[in-house]
């Protein structure tokens, strides 16, 4: 039986909010650690900051 969207919801919150799960359901353990990882995964990259400044000059259109 597919998670319903409310189920996924709470399990998300606990997740995001480093909560514990406190179920044995395998198909909400798997989308709980499904959402950790992803998680994990996101702390790793690094943040873009600024502002690019590669776009082109009005003297280059000119030309």
């Amino acid at each position: 039986m597919p998670l319903s969207s409310y189920r996924m919801h709470r399990i998300y919150l606990a997740a995001t909010m480093n909560y514990g799960l406190g179920s044995d359901d395998p198909e909400e353990l798997a989308y709980y650690n499904k959402i950790r990882k992803e998680m994990n995964e996101m702390k790793k990259e690094p943040v873009k900051k600024g502002i690019p400044l590669d776009w082109d000059t009005p003297e280059e259109i000119n030309k």
